[in-house]
């Protein structure tokens, strides 16, 4: 079994194998109390930027544990930015589809206040919302054994993907808005591939989910006029909280995440 991890943003950069470092406030709360981890037990602890402590376990005490740090690991950024935009949606079925998207290996997520969103972010609800959202990337970072933890943005409205859209493909990514009327299958779309520009700016694909009510007419001419591509994922509609994560996996895929690289759907500069 693959060692649990624990997230520490801050503090991990001056840490060598063979150091010992202590795992204290929520996270050693959580490892010491909650999960009871004990003496020679392997732990991970990362810094959401790809930074990866494989540690052991020397001593447990209630909220703060000591860890011998075994190995340091730096992972490398995607080729490729992996965006979700996921629109807003009621029973809490957009904050299934981020869990599920960070699981998969999605790099950046972001909320969308759709026409069609029957929940609204406005004022404190919005902040609150907002927290919820990160709470769960943040715990779905850790049950994936992640080293990165996917950036939350703000909240955009459809005039604001639309820009977002825009900057996108100026910069050589890829936007889809996934469509059930679209004609072009997602394994279709030609992806962006090649290495980051010299300002150090990689490509992004930013995939479009609508909400349980749909895309609007006005949403899908703006966003393709913006450079947005319609796609579909299958014969089948599936449902706000699901599309999203299938889209990722299959990105994920064609990116050469999961193994091996397209080779006949990557496109430099496409």
């Amino acid at each position: 079994m693959s060692a649990p991890v624990f997230l520490a943003e801050t503090g991990l950069d001056a840490v060598a194998p063979g150091d010992r470092y202590v795992l204290d406030g929520a996270e050693g709360r959580h490892a010491g109390v909650v999960q009871r981890r004990g003496a020679g037990e392997r732990v991970d602890v990362v810094d959401g930027d790809g930074l990866r402590l494989r540690c052991v376990v020397e001593h447990a005490d209630a909220g703060r544990v000591t860890l011998l740090v075994q190995e340091v690991d730096r992972e490398p950024e995607p080729a490729v930015v992996v965006t979700l935009v996921q629109a807003l949606a009621k029973g809490d079925r957009d904050e299934m589809a981020i869990e599920a998207a960070t699981e998969i290996g999605v790099d950046v997520v972001v909320p969308w206040q759709a026409e069609r969103s029957v929940v609204v972010w406005r004022g404190e609800r919005a902040a609150k919302s907002r927290a919820r959202w990160l709470a769960t990337v943040r715990t779905a970072t850790k049950q994936a054994r992640r080293a990165r933890l996917p950036h939350v943005e703000l909240a955009v409205d459809s005039r604001g993907l639309a820009a977002r859209v825009t900057d996108v493909v100026a910069a050589g990514g890829r936007a889809i808005v996934l469509h059930e009327e679209a004609t072009t299958p997602l394994a279709d779309v030609a992806l962006p591939g090649g290495p980051a520009t010299e300002g150090g700016t990689r490509p992004e694909v930013l995939v479009v989910v609508g909400p349980e009510g749909g895309i609007s007419d006005r949403e899908l001419d703006d966003l393709t006029a913006a450079g947005a591509v319609a796609a579909r994922l299958g014969p089948h509609v599936l449902r706000t909280s699901t599309a999203g994560p299938v889209a990722v996996a299959l990105l994920a895929e064609r990116l050469g995440r999961w193994g091996v690289p397209d080779g006949g759907g990557l496109a430099s500069g496409s």
